[in-house]
């Protein structure tokens, strides 16, 4: 396994299990725990993770904890892709579409080429650019763009998606509770995704199965409220229940 990548899952293991262990680490990496402390040492000068006693968390608050956008956009690629895949048949040629900044609408961006006459409003950088290369009439919400996972927040970002009226929201959240709670673990996402919610048509929410079940700290919604919900699996029915 290449350090870049091994580093990566590093990372996404921190993210998932804050309290892991060292010796965890090297057992779910195949890796001698030596090598786990060596690439410690370098996340925490790079100031992406800070080494404990025994392990590592990564840098930032615990409730808000940022996830790099390069781990989510790595971590189930091919369920995001395959939920792009199904998410695109909803959308139609002269479409007005609205995505948020999250890896599962950066998936749908290649299943958006040969639509017709479509205007994709974004607050993904990097859904924004690939957008772009894709030659397909893109505006970027602006705003505070978040370190790490390049996505646009705050008040510029969400008075710009006050003025727009768009026909589709495909938009993601970090955890998905049984009872239909979405939650995220940042205010400032959670509060431009509810801004979003407001201007726009139907709103469908895109979520792999590893979401399922989890909540966390701050909650944006019902699944009740939103029109679709796209998973890789089938929902539990009592989240299939809330579905209009």
């Amino acid at each position: 396994m290449w350090i870049e990548e091994r580093q990566k899952q590093l990372m996404a293991y921190l993210a998932e299990h804050p309290e892991i262990t060292v010796r965890e680490l090297a057992q779910k990496l195949h890796v001698s725990e030596p090598t786990v402390r060596r690439d410690l040492t370098e996340l925490d000068a790079r100031g992406l993770v800070q080494k404990i006693h025994g392990g590592a968390v990564l840098r930032g608050g615990m409730a808000d904890r940022e996830i790099p956008f390069l781990l989510r956009e790595n971590e189930r690629s091919i369920a995001k892709a395959q939920i792009g895949r199904m998410a695109s048949d909803y959308i139609e040629d002269g479409m007005v579409v609205m995505l948020d900044g999250s890896s599962s609408a950066y998936h749908l961006v290649p299943y958006l080429v040969g639509k017709k006459d479509l205007i994709v409003v974004t607050s993904g950088a990097k859904t924004a650019v690939s957008l772009a290369e894709a030659n397909i009439r893109t505006f970027s919400t602006g705003g505070q763009m978040r370190i790490h996972s390049f996505s646009y927040v705050g008040a510029d970002a969400e008075n710009f998606v006050r003025k727009i009226n768009a026909d589709i929201l495909f938009f993601s959240c970090h955890g998905l509770d049984l009872d239909g709670t979405m939650s995220d673990r940042s205010i400032d996402e959670a509060s431009l995704r509810q801004v979003m919610f407001a201007h726009a048509k139907k709103k469908i929410l895109l979520c792999d199965k590893s979401k399922i079940g989890n909540r966390y700290f701050y909650n944006m919604g019902n699944l009740s409220e939103v029109d679709a919900c796209i998973c890789d699996v089938s929902l539990p029915e009592e989240l299939a229940r809330l579905l209009k």
